[in-house]
């Protein structure tokens, strides 16, 4: 079967529960190796690392809900076009939409893995959001989430490539697949440097610089402004990690403080029955002391009742002789 075979087994094994990969990929190992066309395809199949949980998750929404994920795909290109354009108004504009797709994006992946079995902490969530992020962020980070075959989180810091490196399972079946650049309505400006970039005339290249120019003519004072724009979505991107890590940490602080309330009154429950089963061990002690002693004065008593009884047949059997006997 080959790497068809392999890409198969990938698909399947990585839409299934969290807590079901592990047997799942030892069953379709074992199924490989019992035919012996298939010997090599059992060993990759061993090989197929196990997803994180947020990487779980994320695949869970690429498998059931593809569409978000397009959206997002697309989203960042638009927001890739905006920032070659130097248009700082869409720019905002779509960093109001990044951040609500997010939020959208977050909680059906959630939804998903409850509906799967696994509740999503709020760490899981953060790692989930950032891995979103970065799929708008990078077109191969896109790629990556889009394929359904994560394997760990990724991150983006809004100046380098997101590093996508062992991030999927089979990465060249997975990334070549969703390559190409994710269309989405309310881009025009990609579509324009794309058709201008592609050499579709001297009249579409002067269309495409059009907007391009009208951009940079709305600031004309400014001497770097697609970097001031991009440091400033950075700043509101960090600035929104920050709320949400801080609010993270509360709910952890609340947690902590009540598991610590809850072991205290758990340890003092616990020290009170301690001492009330010492309490109750002292007294089983006397009380088969006191059985032992009750035991040997019985038997004492049964053997001076015996003793008494054969002491009257003996006496009655006397006073019958002498009662017979003629005086």
């Amino acid at each position: 079967m080959g790497e068809q075979g392999l890409a198969d087994v990938v698909a399947r094994l990585y839409a299934l529960p969290f807590d079901d990969f592990v047997a799942a990929r030892t069953a379709a190992a074992k199924d490989a190796a019992a035919a012996k066309e298939q010997r090599s395809l059992a060993a990759e199949v061993r090989s197929l690392p196990k997803p994180s949980v947020a990487a779980w998750t994320v695949n869970m929404l690429a498998a059931r809900q593809p569409e978000t994920l397009r959206e997002l795909a697309g989203l960042g290109t638009s927001m890739r076009a905006a920032q070659s354009s130097l248009d700082a108004a869409e720019l905002r504009r779509l960093g109001h939409e990044r951040r609500r797709l997010l939020a959208t994006a977050v909680k059906a992946a959630r939804e998903i893995a409850e509906q799967q079995g696994r509740k999503i902490s709020g760490a899981i969530a953060a790692e989930v959001e950032s891995t979103l992020r970065a799929a708008t962020a990078d077109q191969g980070a896109a790629a990556a989430v889009q394929s359904g075959r994560l394997l760990r989180g990724l991150s983006a810091d809004g100046v380098d490539v997101v590093d996508v490196s062992g991030a999927v399972a089979l990465p060249a079946l997975a990334l070549t697949a969703t390559a190409g650049p994710v269309p989405t309505p309310g881009a025009p400006r990609e579509e324009v440097r794309t058709g201008t970039a592609a050499g579709t005339g001297t009249a579409a290249g002067a269309a495409a610089e059009q907007p391009r120019l009208r951009a940079v003519r709305q600031e004309p004072r400014r001497s770097t402004p697609s970097a001031l724009v991009r440091a400033r979505a950075l700043l509101k991107d960090a600035e929104d990690a920050a709320g949400a890590a801080a609010r993270e940490g509360r709910q952890q602080e609340e947690e902590l403080s009540e598991a610590t309330a809850l072991a205290t009154d758990l340890a003092d429950a616990v020290r009170t029955l301690r001492e009330q089963l010492a309490a109750r061990e002292q007294e089983l002690k006397a009380v088969r002391k006191r059985r032992e002693l009750a035991a040997a004065r019985a038997q004492q008593a049964a053997r001076a009742a015996a003793k008494a009884r054969r002491t009257e047949d003996l006496a009655r059997e006397r006073v019958l002789r002498l009662g017979n006997t003629p005086h």
